[in-house]
């Protein structure tokens, strides 16, 4: 029985399988590993907080209606921890889903346009969600006395 042969490698270097370019995506590609990862360990630290507080604080689920949310968008604690929420959440989905077209699209349009749309989605998301958590009103001033929650004071 022989043993395979192990060809020897010229001046004891072994040749690379691949060549590194000189593009600048490398370091991009990086970045975007590191904020994944730092990305989702803080979505995990807010998520479960924010699933303690609305579920376990109190009277629990039971208390959570629209009294509860605009009792608590109105202090801007929540808002702030609410937006970081949606953006960390909205950029870290986008970046993986980019990484995901990256790697199963075959050709350079079709990558292109899926990541115009994608893109383009997570930028409304993330427009309409800060939209809404700053603009929040529960009580707005026009409104009639049945048109109010028994929360607002009387106009």
């Amino acid at each position: 029985m022989s043993s395979p042969s192990i060809e020897a490698p010229r001046a004891g270097r072994i040749s690379p399988k691949y060549t590194r370019s000189g593009s600048g995506k490398g370091n991009f590609e990086m970045i975007a590993w590191l904020f994944m990862r730092i990305s989702g360990a803080l979505l995990v630290i807010l998520i479960f907080t924010h699933l303690f507080v609305n579920l376990m604080v109190g009277d629990g689920i039971h208390a959570v209606d629209f009294g509860f949310v605009a009792g608590k968008w109105a202090s801007p604690l929540w808002q702030v921890w609410d937006l970081v929420m949606l953006w960390l959440a909205m950029l870290h989905g986008t970046n993986g889903v980019r990484t995901i077209i990256n790697d199963y699209a075959e050709k350079n349009s079709t990558r292109m346009w899926l990541k115009t749309v994608l893109y383009s989605a997570a930028v409304v998301i993330i427009v309409l969600g800060t939209l809404v958590i700053f603009t929040f009103d529960p009580c707005p001033a026009n409104a009639t006395l049945d048109q109010l929650p028994s929360f607002c004071p009387a106009p």
